[in-house]
């Protein structure tokens, strides 16, 4: 098995409309222990988020573009809290599968989950201080460019898209780390089934590039993580990937 090419051909489990349902909530809830210990959005919040919103001295919205079980959102939510930072989140999931998930999550003042696109948003007249998303564009083909675009045309101001970077010790320690916690779910397979679909900084750059070449940059906040960054308030906190490359 080559990590040298992404992998576009693979498909995960959870992404089957015919896979077993209690294994997919169980992911989808157990993705709240993965995404705290390896997404980096405690650093990403700290260094380039927060420092943004807390910047328009105003109340904030803050979208979050395919949240899947809204494990990020409401760690965010939180975060944002205990600031004391004025924010309404929004997790939009087309998958009503996920979307349950979130919603089981409880209700929150602060947070509304959607079963909802980026194109449904805009059809909408919505608009967002900032648009994220986690774990989302290895997911994605040909269709990268106009999700690039369409998350820009719904903010008003920084957008941050996080995933995986590929590559062989990331793959490595995921398979080893990711044993205790997946019993139940789609999390071991599906994992390394990302990593393989994940993008190299560079291919990363090449591919929203063809959304606009001169919008982005491409940054390693942690070891293991590539941050789209995108509009206003881009330049805060993260570091590009020639600075940062060093560390994972």
């Amino acid at each position: 098995m080559s990590l040298t090419a992404r992998d576009e051909s693979l498909v995960e489990l959870m992404d089957d409309p015919a896979c077993d349902p209690v294994r997919l909530a169980a992911t989808l809830r157990r993705f709240t222990v993965v995404n705290r210990l390896v997404s980096g959005w405690g650093t990403v919040y700290r260094t380039t988020l927060g420092p943004s919103l807390a910047g328009l001295g105003r109340p904030a919205r803050v979208l979050d573009l395919g949240s899947g079980g809204g494990d990020v959102v409401v760690r965010l939510a939180a975060r944002a809290r205990r600031d004391g930072l004025d924010v309404h989140w929004t997790g939009a999931e087309p998958d009503e599968r996920a979307h349950r998930v979130a919603l089981a999550r409880g209700a929150d003042d602060a947070i509304e989950f959607r079963c909802d696109d980026a194109a449904a948003l805009l059809r909408a007249g919505e608009s967002f201080d900032a648009v994220i998303s986690n774990h989302v564009l290895h997911h994605l083909g040909p269709e990268l460019p106009a999700f690039a675009a369409a998350s820009r045309a719904l903010s008003r101001g920084l957008v941050l898209h996080s995933d995986i970077a590929r590559g062989r010790l990331a793959y490595t320690l995921y398979s080893a780390g990711a044993a205790p916690l997946a019993p139940g779910t789609f999390l071991l397979t599906d994992g390394l089934r990302s990593i393989r679909r994940s993008f190299t900084p560079a291919e990363l750059q090449a591919a929203l590039g063809q959304d606009d070449p001169g919008a982005w940059r491409v940054a390693r906040p942690v070891p293991f993580r590539l941050l789209a960054v995108a509009g206003r308030g881009a330049g805060v906190g993260a570091e590009p990937e020639s600075a940062a490359g060093a560390s994972g």
